[in-house]
């Protein structure tokens, strides 16, 4: 390669040179000019629209201006119209108080005048009631000198005339009422019920929910409660009783309404008290003992009772209520001694009838059954009586005399009346029950003395040992109306002063009989 040719390379080089150094500084002046074109460009294009928003935003400005002052315009004149119509109902209110005050002040005038003329009235009716009572007296004078009687005398007459009058107008009232009555049996009979059980509450409480125990000395006492009471506590919850101790010197008082919790009670302590290991868990295992015991007892006595009156055939179940009645008593006297006493009356009074003796014991036997749990199920005795009857496949006759021995339903069959006779010879002889002889005498001469004491009675009988008074009356003194009026008026005084057991029939009988001589 020649010498030529190294320049041409040179210079070729330096013109290349040269030709980069003036693209590398004219291209970014021409980029600069390019971008101060855009820039210039976005700029104006930001200038207009910021132009445009500000002019919406004057229009919108101007818009909600004139909206609010709208609203405003609105408000302001609902708000006057509201103003208005308060105004307007103000001032039609003061109208009407206006209008109202005139009307009472008018009323208050019109009464005004009213009291006025009242007190005028008032005034002359007072002179009047002045001048009828002056004549009145004189009246009155006039008439006590005609008829020779005093004010009280006259009122007297004329009070025994009424009485007289209305005397047989009440009695058949009275009777019409009761007849009324009669048709509601229960009702009565919860009235004659309850009527009993105020009269005798204190005495049958007593014999039936309390019984005491004797202890060796009063030390035995504070034992029995323990310490903290825990022992008295545990007795309580095992036993289901009351235990009282109080100031009684050496006697513990068990009480409960059931008689067989409360000899149960009554052995637990007797045992306890002879151990003399009295703690919760002895007192567990002998109440567990002593009743085992008593139960026991119930099962030889019901089955004891069978075979003495030689009756097959009666429910387990019903002799356990025959043996449980060992333990209840009525009026002092053993319900199971009764019970056996009427069943053998009912045996020979049936035998001697030619009627079922074995038929006529069983319904004596069972006749209080009912007593047996009538502390443990509702109703009376004789109510339980009839449920465990029908319960046990008993007859009829039976089932009778338990509901009837008390006449509480009608008699149906023979043997209920023997049931009757007998629990009433039983029942009612001197010394069965709590009653002694000289205080038996004296109830029924009082029963007698009371119903001779009434005007018209020729003379009066105490029959079955009091249970019933039967009373005879003249009959030219007393009619038909006036026996029964007598009738309630005897019942009534001896509700009111004689103190007896169960209830006394007063039954008061006028006979006419009118007789002549064919001659």
């Amino acid at each position: 390669m020649g010498a030529l040719a190294w320049v041409l390379i040179v210079v070729a080089f330096f013109v290349g040179i040269l030709l980069g150094l003036l693209v590398f500084y004219l291209v970014p002046v021409f980029k600069a000019k390019e971008a101060l074109k855009k820039a210039d460009k976005i700029k104006y294009d930001a200038e207009i629209k910021a132009d445009h928003i500000i002019k919406n935003a004057e229009l919108d400005a101007k818009e909600a201006t004139i909206a609010a002052h709208q609203e405003a315009d609105r408000q302001i004149k609902e708000k006057k119209a509201e103003i208005y119509t308060a105004q307007k109902s103000l001032t039609q209110r003061e109208q009407n108080m206006d209008r109202r005050d005139s009307i009472l002040l008018s009323k208050e005038q019109s009464l005004e005048d009213r009291t006025e003329n009242l007190r005028r009235k008032q005034a002359e009716v007072d002179k009047m009631a002045e001048d009828y009572d002056k004549k009145f007296a004189e009246i009155l004078s006039e008439l006590e000198k005609v008829a020779q009687l005093s004010t009280s005398e006259a009122r007297e007459e004329i009070f025994r005339q009424v009485e007289s009058k209305l005397s047989q107008e009440i009695a058949a009232f009275t009777k019409l009422k009761l007849e009324e009555a009669e048709e509601n049996v229960n009702e009565i009979a919860r009235d004659k019920l309850v009527l009993a059980m105020n009269k005798y509450s204190q005495e049958v409480t007593t014999e039936r929910t309390v019984a005491t125990v004797d202890l060796p000395n009063d030390e035995m006492k504070g034992r029995i409660i323990g310490r903290e009471g825990r022992n008295i506590r545990s007795l309580e919850q095992e036993l289901g009783v009351d235990l009282i101790i109080d100031d009684t010197p050496e006697v513990i008082t068990v009480s409960c309404f059931n008689p067989i919790r409360r000899e149960i009670a009554k052995r637990t302590l007797d045992y306890l008290v002879k151990d003399g290991r009295i703690q919760p868990a002895r007192i567990e295992e002998v109440v567990e003992k002593v009743r085992n015991e008593i139960d026991e007892e119930i099962h030889k006595a019901g089955q004891q009772a069978a075979f003495e009156l030689g009756l097959p055939r009666i429910h387990r179940e019903l002799l356990r209520q025959v043996g449980r009645l060992k333990f209840r008593s009525s009026y002092g006297q053993n319900a199971y001694k009764h019970s056996m006493e009427v069943a053998a009356l009912c045996g020979i009074m049936a035998d001697e009838l030619g009627l079922d003796p074995i038929l006529a014991k069983r319904a004596g036997l069972l006749h209080d059954i009912g007593k047996a749990s009538d502390f443990e199920m509702e109703g009376s005795h004789v109510e339980i009586g009839i449920r465990l009857a029908k319960k046990y496949g008993e007859p009829d006759e039976v089932i009778d005399a338990i509901a009837s021995h008390h006449n509480d339903a009608d008699v149906k069959h023979i043997y209920t009346v023997l049931v009757i006779a007998a629990d009433t010879l039983s029942a009612a002889r001197p010394g069965a029950r709590s009653e002694n002889l000289e205080n038996y005498i004296k109830r029924i001469e009082q029963l007698e003395a009371i119903c001779n004491s009434y005007d018209g009675v020729s003379h009066s009988f105490a029959m079955q040992s009091g249970r019933e008074i039967r009373v005879m009356v003249v009959p030219e003194k007393i009619d038909d109306i006036g026996a029964f009026k007598l009738a309630r008026d005897i019942r009534e005084q001896i509700e009111n002063e004689v103190t007896y057991p169960g209830q006394i029939k007063v039954s008061v009988i006028r006979e006419y009989r009118a007789t002549d001589t064919a001659k």
